[in-house]
């Protein structure tokens, strides 16, 4: 959730994602029909990632293979579910299959790369007759894993979906990671936050979007604030509000 796995935009965005930091790696590229996957085409993870764990925990088996309906997963995602959403909703599959992703992240040495998709693969499902039965997606193993295997899934709030920009979307993930419910918060520099989200944005507009986020208090769960340290720098902090209750 805290690294830059996609496009924060919603134009199409063909310049890689290159991040890299200690020995965390990361290069995100898109093809020149769909670009790179966006914050919002995520919400169909998230979905996913919310099927897993509510299958694990209920002692039922689980599978890179899954199905289900674009009703469900648009209801899911607080999106309307009209001819319009479902065509959204079948571009942000095909960003998702078209996305390559190479990252040191969860490889024992730091070094080698893993190479996969966010979807290995999905199709529209129907009968004899041509009636729609739905949409089968694969999801990769390096998700697959992550969800399950190393537990790396954290709660977020329903209101995240409500969240219109790609900044502040990124930011709550961000803020989610790192903060999550530790009494006494969290803090990062503009500086850093900016090298941490892979904005295509110019410094000056980014540093803004995130003073207005935090005049906004945009972010469902958390108090931000702006500080100006002593060299003139700003740094944002945040704390869990406490009376605030997280959503699975």
């Amino acid at each position: 959730m805290a690294h830059p796995f996609f496009a924060l935009g919603k134009s199409r965005r063909i310049r890689p994602i290159v991040f890299e930091t200690g020995g965390v790696r990361i290069r995100v590229e898109g093809t020149l029909e769909h670009g790179i996957a966006t914050i919002w085409d995520a919400d169909i993870l998230i979905w996913a990632a919310s099927q897993l764990m509510d299958a694990r925990d209920n002692g039922l088996s689980t599978s890179r293979l899954m199905r289900s309906t674009p009703h469900e997963m648009l209801t899911f995602m607080g999106r309307n579910t009209s001819a319009r959403d479902y065509q959204r909703l079948k571009s942000a599959l095909d960003r998702l299959q078209s996305t390559s992703v190479a990252t040191t992240i969860r490889e024992t040495t730091g070094r080698r790369m893993h190479r996969f998709s966010w979807i290995n693969e999905w199709k529209e499902l129907a009968d004899l007759s041509g009636k729609p039965l739905g949409l089968e997606l694969i999801l990769p193993d390096w998700f697959y894993a992550g969800v399950l295997e190393h537990s790396l899934v954290l709660t977020i709030d329903r209101a995240y979906f409500g969240l219109l920009g790609g900044i502040e979307r990124w930011l709550y993930r961000l803020v989610r990671k790192h903060g999550g419910r530790q009494p006494g918060g969290w803090h990062f520099s503009f500086q850093h936050l900016y090298l941490k989200s892979g904005s295509m944005a110019r410094y000056s507009d980014f540093a803004l979007d995130i003073r207005r986020i935090a005049l906004r208090q945009a972010l469902p769960g958390y108090r931000l604030a702006v500080r100006v340290r002593r060299d003139g720098h700003e740094t944002l902090t945040f704390s869990p509000q406490p009376e605030h209750r997280t959503q699975a």
